[in-house]
């Protein structure tokens, strides 16, 4: 008992600590934005319902910047301005907490699990972690709704989707009819052959955006006909926040940027992740698959503002997970830990803007597109887990290559029985040994060759 209480207090004080030095360093790097986005939303939606406006005629004062997501997005905020401005920044700041603290429990719990770590410990030194990410403070500061988006597509990816729930693709659909980004979760649920699903997510997007438009139809028509297509009203493409392949190209040469580099660059990108997508889903590593979707969406998308950036998230937890799975000081453990390590350090480090104002060059080519770097190595070299379960399945209980949930681990006992990698019915690679639960007796478990996606 004395052990125990002498850990928990220890535990406690070590939370406590890392929390002051995360309130430190904010205090120094953050950058306050004074919930700009926030403010752009708040007051497009009080010039629309209290002053009779159009809302994709408004304009935030003295900037270029207006409203510029889809009806149906208006239709979720319209509660907003019926709120005075406090409380508006209070339900924008507690609704993304709260999603991040669920969405980060539900990919660190399994983790926790099978290393036996303390689970409230791990999700509190997670969050506070998760607080000096730039993404993450820049998603806060500005009052953006990333954190939100992500969350509905993880509920479909990690939990609806791994149970065979009728509902899944619906989480996908909404967060596609509040913007469109998202779009490409319908693309990834395709391309691995979940046509119910991404039936069910189309059936959802256009739903809502049909209720949008029977609500609100001169918004609709302004939106889809002028708004949609007015790039001067989200910023310069060469600005060194847009981490996006298209940023890439366009700081190259921000008077004519290549659209066909850039579409060249897309194209090798999406087969990548096309065929990385299908390997993860193949041995039902369904997050792998979050991750990465969300790694080709920020590469894609022709603006990656830093704050987009939050959709790494999952695949720096699963960096985590992997190196925890590896063995013990082995090349493997310390090459992913410093992979994650590295990539966190980077993006918590506003490394990017050392080059705000001048690009040019090698180093100024290679620093200020470091996110985008990052966003590379992370859809490139993100191991696909054949360990790993499904987020949403018996909890600690990874469905291994037998297709049963058990507790599955990293190679267990010398002289178990194995079988060699690239057996029939199972997509080629290299061979990753892990052990599987056969049954309730003990000892009654076989090792099984499983195919890890390169990197």
């Amino acid at each position: 008992m004395a052990q125990g209480a002498r850990r928990r207090t220890g535990q406690v004080v070590a939370v406590v600590v890392l929390a002051v030095a995360v309130a430190a360093f904010l205090s120094v790097a953050a950058v306050r934005h004074g919930f700009f986005d926030l403010k752009v939303y708040y007051g497009a939606l009080t010039f629309w319902v209290h002053d009779h406006g159009e809302i994709y005629d408004y304009l935030k004062p003295g900037t270029q910047y207006g409203f510029t997501y889809p009806p149906f997005a208006a239709l979720v905020m319209l509660p907003m301005a019926y709120l005075p401005w406090p409380a508006a920044i209070t339900v924008s700041v507690a609704a993304t907490v709260v999603v991040s603290a669920v969405l980060v429990w539900w990919l660190l719990d399994p983790v926790a699990r099978r290393a036996g770590w303390t689970r409230w410990f791990v999700l509190a030194v997670a969050l506070c972690l998760a607080a000096a990410f730039e993404p993450m403070r820049e998603t806060v500061n500005f009052g953006q709704v990333n954190m939100l988006l992500l969350f509905l597509v993880a509920v479909d990816l990690l939990r609806l989707l791994p149970a065979g729930n009728r509902w899944a693709g619906v989480g996908i659909g909404v967060a596609t009819a509040i913007k469109l980004t998202p779009g490409v979760f319908i693309v990834y649920l395709l391309i691995t052959r979940r046509f119910r699903a991404a039936g069910t997510a189309v059936a959802a997007s256009a739903a809502a955006t049909l209720l949008a438009a029977a609500l609100f139809p001169d918004a609709t028509r302004e939106f889809w006909t002028s708004a949609l297509w007015n790039t001067d009203r989200v910023g310069e493409l060469a600005f060194v926040s847009n981490q996006s392949l298209r940023g890439v190209v366009a700081r190259l040469n921000p008077e004519h940027p290549s659209t066909l580099a850039w579409l060249a660059l897309v194209l090798v990108t999406l087969a990548v992740w096309a065929w990385r997508c299908r390997v993860a889903v193949a041995v039902g590593d369904e997050a792998t698959g979050l991750a990465l979707t969300g790694a080709l969406m920020c590469l894609v998308s022709p603006v990656t503002w830093v704050h987009h950036l939050v959709w790494l998230i999952p695949a720096l937890i699963l960096l985590v997970d992997n190196a925890v799975a590896a063995p013990a000081g082995g090349l493997r453990r310390r090459a992913l830990l410093a992979l994650a390590v590295a990539g966190y350090a980077l993006l918590c480090s506003r490394i990017v803007w050392a080059w705000e104002k001048d690009f040019t060059g090698i180093t100024g080519f290679l620093g200020s597109n470091t996110y985008v770097w990052i966003s590379l190595a992370l859809l490139v070299l993100l191991p696909i887990r054949t360990w790993g379960a499904p987020v949403g399945g018996r909890p600690g209980g990874p469905a291994g290559p037998t297709g049963r949930g058990g507790a599955a681990r990293p190679a267990g006992p010398a002289g178990a029985a194995q079988r060699p990698a690239g057996s029939a019915g199972e997509p080629t690679g290299v061979a990753q040994f892990v052990e599987v639960d056969r049954g309730p007796a003990a000892g009654q478990r076989h090792r099984v060759a499983g195919p890890l996606a390169v990197g």
